[in-house]
């Protein structure tokens, strides 16, 4: 039923919760599965050296991270033999990194957690899984977390 399913992912507790679901999904259905991280653009607008040092130290961290957080599905998918691949995208609104990955990537499900490690909190779903759900063109299963 399912071929590629995308797995978006901040490498938080609650996200490996979303990610041990589609890993089992992803098994059952022979599908695949495709891993993002969505980095937010560095925040901070400076002047001068300040600036350009400022930006490589925050891209070099938030890439780190991001390898961290990817190799934790890698190890479970690999555990299970799902096939798998990572991502790593910059996008100003990490709603719109996790769609244009689904659409680049052919995903015909998006597994996500309910809630990630953002400040901001919907009180119900978190802010981004709200907006996958609201703007997705393929379905959402949203693992409680």
């Amino acid at each position: 039923m399912f071929n590629i399913i995308l797995l978006p992912t901040d490498g938080s507790d609650k996200a490996m919760v979303a990610a041990e679901q589609a890993v089992a999904l992803a098994k059952v259905h022979q599908a695949s599965i495709v891993s993002v991280v969505v980095i937010d653009p560095f925040p901070y607008i400076g002047l001068g050296e300040a600036s350009a040092f400022g930006l490589q130290a925050y891209l070099s961290e938030a890439q780190a991270a991001a390898h961290l957080s990817l190799g934790k599905v890698r190890v479970l998918a690999e555990a299970a033999g799902v096939p798998f691949k990572a991502d790593t995208i910059e996008r100003n609104a990490v709603y719109d990194g996790i769609l244009d990955t689904a659409k680049a990537e052919n995903c015909d499900l998006i597994v996500m957690g309910s809630h990630g490690t953002s400040g901001m909190k919907a009180l119900i779903l978190g802010s981004e899984t709200q907006k996958v759900l609201t703007h997705s063109a393929v379905p959402v299963l949203v693992i409680k977390s």
